[in-house]
């Protein structure tokens, strides 16, 4: 494989990029009319405009990319993560186009694309779920009745996607028809399929999740879990590996479901499994991610692999280098998804341009940026920034550098999740472990950052008060140039 075209933009077509240029590999960048300027561009061997900015007209147009693969001699394609990445169609085109597609068989991408498809193909292979229907439900009396069985509260969730599209809490049997409405509707809108299924809502959940690899040799591994329960509107902020919450044992038995569930539908490549963890710390499995994750440089930090690497290495046909009995936890880390968004105004996005744009650094930090100075923040695609990744020896240690980062990180332009990273890492809750995926309902108030800053701004106020007043006990000698005695002296 000497020459790799990677089909996403921004800090995950920088990620790939960096890896493949290290491993000898050309790449080959593509863009929209947005981000002609961007650095992912200029850092690729070559680059090719798709489209305009709409990402229907750019990054979602599988004929351009795979014309531009064709034209360039590419001998493998990299999804990234988002637009094309988990589209089974996609990825049985790169195939039959000849090219090697870095990242599962679209046989996988499928059932796995599917929640209700999931369920199906894991059942056999004694994976604990949460109990619910096992298909869609479209008729508002065929759920009251499972809801009456298995007991409120329940979870209406769409079968196509995620990211919180098409999910909803129902409490009491009250709301459950017009809640249904709603939840297929927004899945419609969301993923162009209606499904919806319904299942046991587990109180004070913890998202854990489970990074897999597995080789085309049929070799597959855990490299142990990811705590995702930091999120706001279903969707992930903080995230740290390993779990605090997961025992060695849990840790162990979590993992070996996570690789039958890889093996339930053939797994190839870098994916994930995401389970909730209820209070008791029982585990039920909810879904599998088929591609590279954005959270993965926490487990790139504990376990010392590249992943990247290990895809394109698994992508051109070698074995893993490794067993499961040579992986070890190595250290603490935490990653912050820093968002274009501001978290006094409940995380609406935040647009306009980097003033100033300025990273943290040091041995212990890591940011994986698709931005800089002086660029635009688009309104077309997702408003993460980047991701700041850090490392400690032991949690606390790493909690630490994060705190410190943070500090460090300059943005001006925009609003930014920063300070609210900085909220969660000071919290005693995330401190002590003890929190759920409840944790920004919880504790997190449009308020909390301007008292967070209060302390703050009262010392600043102290001593410029004090330097003020110890200033004018100075003697002051007159500027002779602007005194009156001096005009009238002439």
């Amino acid at each position: 494989m000497k020459k790799i075209l990677i089909a996403n933009r921004g800090e995950i077509a920088l990620r790939v990029m960096r890896t493949a240029r290290r491993m000898g590999i050309q790449t080959v960048a593509v863009y929209s009319e947005a981000d002609r300027n961007a650095p992912h561009v200029r850092y690729a061997d070559e680059a090719y405009l798709l489209g305009p900015a709409p990402s229907a007209e750019s990054y979602l147009r599988m004929d351009k990319i795979l014309e531009i693969a064709k034209r360039t001699g590419t001998d493998g394609i990299h999804p990234g993560y988002g637009f094309l990445s988990e589209q089974s169609i996609f990825a049985e085109k790169v195939a039959q186009a000849g090219i090697a597609y870095i990242g599962p068989k679209a046989h996988a991408i499928e059932v796995m694309g599917s929640k209700l498809a999931a369920k199906d193909a894991v059942k056999p292979f004694d994976i604990p779920m949460v109990p619910g229907s096992e298909h869609a439900i479209t008729d508002p009396e065929e759920a009251r009745a499972l809801a009456e069985q298995i007991g409120y509260p329940v979870m209406l969730k769409a079968s196509a996607g995620g990211g919180g599209k098409g999910m909803r809490i129902v409490d009491e049997p009250g709301e459950l028809e017009s809640q249904l409405m709603r939840a297929s509707s927004e899945a419609k809108a969301a993923f162009g399929d209606g499904s919806v299924f319904l299942e046991k809502y587990v109180r004070s959940p913890r998202h854990i999740e489970v990074q897999v690899l597995a080789d085309q040799h049929g070799n597959t591994v855990y490299l142990f879990e990811r705590e995702c329960s930091i999120q706001r509107r279903h969707q992930k902020v903080v995230e740290e590996a390993p779990s605090s919450f997961v025992t060695p044992d849990i840790r162990k038995a979590i993992g070996e479901a996570a690789v039958r569930v890889a093996q339930a539908c053939g797994y190839v490549n870098a994916g994930t499994v995401e389970f909730l963890m209820d209070e008791d710390k029982k585990f039920y499995f909810l879904e599998m991610n088929t591609r590279l994750q954005v959270e993965h440089p926490v487990t790139e930090m504990i376990t010392g692999l590249d992943l990247v690497e290990w895809q394109i290495r698994i992508a051109r046909g070698e074995q893993l280098g490794f067993t499961q009995e040579d992986l070890q936890i190595q250290g603490h880390a935490f990653e912050l998804r820093v968002y274009a968004e501001d978290p006094e105004n409940n995380f609406l996005p935040s647009t306009g341009t980097l003033s100033r744009y300025q990273e943290p650094a040091g041995d212990q930090v890591r940011v994986d940026s698709g931005f800089e100075e002086g660029m635009e923040v688009p309104i077309y695609y997702d408003p993460m920034l980047s991701k700041l990744i850090a490392f400690g020896r032991d949690r606390e240690e790493a909690r630490q550098n994060l705190i410190h980062a943070i500090q460090d990180y300059q943005i001006e332009g925009v609003a930014t999740t920063l300070p609210f990273g900085l909220f969660v890492a000071q919290h005693e809750a995330f401190i002590s472990g003890n929190f759920d995926t409840h944790f920004v309902p919880n504790y997190f108030t449009a308020s909390a950052i301007s008292e967070m800053r209060e302390p703050t701004a009262k010392a600043a106020g102290i001593l410029a008060a004090y330097l003020y007043h110890q200033d004018g006990k100075r003697l002051k000698l007159p500027d002779d140039q602007n005194a009156l005695w001096y005009e009238r002296r002439r």
